[in-house]
């Protein structure tokens, strides 16, 4: 079980050190009396990509080797490189554009979270959910969920206190970097891939 949450965590915090500053922009281009509904966008957002990332899983789930399973610990690790070569996308074009249309915030948190998020948590998410037993996995899909909302509490704090947004935004991309690389790794590892890979040489 706290195999299962501290992979949750560490999942979901990979994935949205980031989204914070998205979070961010967000909560400020919403009117102080529906900013509530942008959890519920979040929320919407996030299951739309979780919900894809499971079904990617069970069709990978068929696969008879686990080993094989593992070098899907090649994506966030690939992803993770990229990030710290090239850097990151700029998403708040994204995020101005959709939150100007005036249609339900609720809708438009939940375009803008599968944008900006839609990649990357997909290609951690599947890797993981792969590897991960019904047991475990219905308790990181419960971790997610509460992660997302201390998320979505900390973009909002995040309003009030922008030298700590400023620190995100100049080191958030390493620190995602070092996350992403380290589960590729464990997955690798976890699945027994880098062993076998090792016996072939």
């Amino acid at each position: 079980m706290q195999a299962a949450v501290l992979t949750g965590i560490t999942a979901y915090i990979s994935t949205s050190i980031d989204y914070l500053i998205i979070l961010m922009v967000i909560f400020g281009s919403v009117p102080a009396k529906q900013r509530w509904l942008v959890y519920w966008g979040d929320l919407l957002g996030t299951a739309v990509l979780v919900a894809a990332s499971l079904i990617m899983a069970f069709v990978l789930g068929f696969v008879p080797q686990e080993w094989l399973l593992g070098l899907l610990g090649l994506i966030p690790i690939f992803m993770g490189i990229q990030l710290l070569v090239v850097g990151e996308k700029d998403d708040d074009a994204v995020v101005t554009t959709q939150m100007q249309q005036r249609r339900n915030i609720i809708l438009n948190v939940a375009v803008v979270t599968i944008a900006t998020c839609g990649a990357d948590n997909i290609g951690i998410y599947v890797p993981i959910f792969t590897q991960a037993k019904p047991s475990a996995l219905f308790i990181i899909l419960f971790t997610f969920l509460v992660m997302l909302s201390v998320f979505c509490y900390l973009g909002y704090l995040l309003i009030k206190i922008p030298k700590v947004a400023d620190l995100l935004e100049r080191y958030g991309r390493y620190i995602t970097a070092v996350v992403y690389i380290g589960l590729g790794a464990y997955i690798m590892l976890e699945s027994g891939t880098v062993q076998h890979l090792l016996t072939l040489i």
